[in-house]
């Protein structure tokens, strides 16, 4: 009886945790400066294809230190925005922090945008730094006539005329920096939502939200750091999933983060994981997929120390559920967040029990409900939109939600209910607290009269073992209004061909209907190679619904 007691502590962390935000703060002093004392404290470990090296914390400050210099000498100040355009490697952090001791605004973006993607952002956020390196220099060039308020390209590894060369900016650059006083509610980072619906919004991040992400994190990793906790997550550090749940929360707790520009495959994963005796991961659903099935006994074949996964952006599943505690020996955390409020709903297995499937229960610090479109919370078993207030029970503000969207006054007032920020996301509420994913808000949708949430039939498929990853939409239909379509991607190998087709769709077919309701099958499965997904790993299931909608019109014009 004692020991279920300790397991389930949630009610008490919730209800006894308080924020304590000083009003004087910067993410730089917090994650590097105070650790860098320490010669010999490992920051990163970067697993490169050039060669392996260490970065400690005491060279990651002088590196700030450096660049913090070369930006001041080219204008900028408080407030500037500096577009970060990185894939994983130490720079990243070092663009961060030096952003931060200047007041600066540091703005990531996905090496993985195309030439469009870029313009639109660097425009929107009239950016005057651009820091790359290879992977996105070309596109840059590019789109550079059209972006005249960017005034300098920082070239990492590239020597060309148009560009400062970070090498030789910080060669001659001094290590002492003397850094820029902030406040808790100064902007820090400006990130871009995915945009799978309308065009992107940049969500300006203040320096508190660090603090508001970790107690989520702690939670989520099992009570982060323990000795010789080593992090790594193949999660783009461009992104909130990257930054807030991998790279700055393990600096702040002074542990090493691994980083790596190896392309992500289960086999690397499994590999670098071993290598570096990567104690604590946040994996996302589809990584995870992968994973479970290209290496479904993977203890066998490798020497892990993982200790907790966390997991998010899509829902996990009880089929990825079971295999991490069966093949991995660790229930995996799922967690609930996103760019304008991340970390507030998860599930925390050394304090409280994780249900399969479930999103968890709200994060101590964090008031959660969810609401029906009158903004009243629904109950126990019915749907609604997850909402997170600006206060907590306490009545202290909540320093993880964003400042609003940069020059969007606009869509910041629309994402508000009184004091409530709405994310869009549908959930289901049980009676102990614990949320269930049901999709977005623009996700759902009625086929023959029945509200459909696509996350559980597309769980259900991927349980079969012919498929690798799947993504289910509506079909428009004369008859029901909309059917329900799959688009499947199988397993590598799976034999193929008209007849194996076609007993393979009605064994999938029967598959669902034989663990879900009866009208929850999809009527129509469809063999695709990949799926359309965001540079933040989740399925664009609006890419998919407007391919079936213009192909039921191009067949009513026939």
């Amino acid at each position: 009886m004692a020991a279920r007691q300790q397991k389930d502590a949630y009610a008490h962390l919730y209800e006894t945790y308080r924020w304590q935000v000083p009003a004087d703060f910067n993410i730089t002093e917090l994650c590097c400066t105070r650790w860098a004392g320490d010669p010999d404290r490992v920051a990163i470990f970067f697993d490169d294809l050039h060669g392996d090296r260490v970065v400690t914390f005491a060279q990651l400050q002088q590196d700030a230190n450096r660049l913090s210099h070369v930006l001041q000498g080219l204008g900028v100040t408080r407030g500037t925005r500096v577009a970060i355009i990185l894939p994983q490697r130490p720079e990243v952090a070092v663009a961060h922090l030096a952003c931060h001791q200047l007041g600066a605004i540091a703005m990531p973006m996905s090496v993985l945008f195309g030439p469009d993607a870029l313009q639109y952002r660097l425009q929107d956020s009239g950016a005057m730094i651009a820091i790359a390196d290879p992977a996105s220099l070309q596109n840059i060039r590019q789109i550079r006539p059209t972006c005249p308020q960017l005034k300098r390209v920082i070239a990492i590894d590239d020597y060309g005329r148009d560009c400062l060369t970070w090498e030789t900016a910080m060669r001659s650059a001094s290590d002492q920096f003397t850094p820029v006083g902030t406040q808790a509610n100064d902007a820090a980072v400006l990130i871009y939502t995915s945009g799978t619906t309308g065009s992107p919004k940049g969500a300006l991040i203040p320096q508190s939200a660090l603090l508001g992400n970790l107690t989520g994190f702690v939670a989520s990793q099992n009570w982060f750091p323990q000795e010789d906790d080593v992090f790594w997550s193949p999660a783009d550090w461009a992104w909130t999933g990257g930054l807030m749940d991998a790279l700055l929360p393990t600096l702040y707790f002074g542990r090493p983060i691994v980083a790596s520009r190896t392309r992500f495959s289960a086999v690397s994963a499994f590999q670098l994981m071993e290598k570096y005796k990567v104690t604590n991961s946040f994996i996302f659903p589809t990584a995870l997929k992968m994973m479970m099935k290209a290496e479904p006994a993977p203890r066998e074949h490798y020497r892990l120390k993982l200790r907790a996964i966390m997991s998010a952006g899509e829902a996990v599943g009880d089929a990825v559920f079971s295999w991490t505690q069966s093949a991995l020996g660790v229930t995996v955390n799922e967690m609930f967040g996103q760019t304008e409020a991340n970390y507030i709903v998860g599930n925390c297995e050394a304090r409280w029990p994780a249900r399969p499937g479930s999103m968890g229960r709200p994060y101590p610090g964090h008031r959660v409900a969810v609401l029906d479109d009158d903004g009243h919370p629904v109950k126990a078993g019915e749907t609604g939109e997850v909402a997170l207030n600006r206060y907590d029970i306490h009545g202290h503000p909540d320093p993880v939600i964003f400042l609003g969207y940069w020059n969007r006054e606009d869509a910041t007032r629309d994402k508000y209910s009184g004091d409530w920020l709405r994310t869009g996301d549908l959930a289901q509420v049980d009676e102990d607290g614990y949320l269930w994913y049901r999709g977005r808000t623009d996700d759902m949708f009625k086929a023959a009269g029945y509200r459909i949430g696509p996350s559980e039939i597309e769980n259900c498929l991927v349980k079969h073992p012919a498929v690798a990853n799947a993504a289910v939409v509506p079909k428009p239909d004369a008859e029901r209004g909309n059917v329900i379509k799959a688009f499947v991607v199988l397993v590598e190998g799976t034999r193929r061909g008209e007849s194996e087709d076609a007993k393979l769709i009605d064994a999938l077919q029967q598959h669902v209907r034989g663990l879900l309701a009866p009208y929850e099958y999809p009527k129509e499965i469809e063999f695709v190679h990949t799926l359309p997904m965001t540079t933040t790993g989740k399925i664009q299931r609006s890419v998919l619904r407007l391919l079936e909608s213009e192909r039921a019109q191009e067949k009513n014009s026939l």
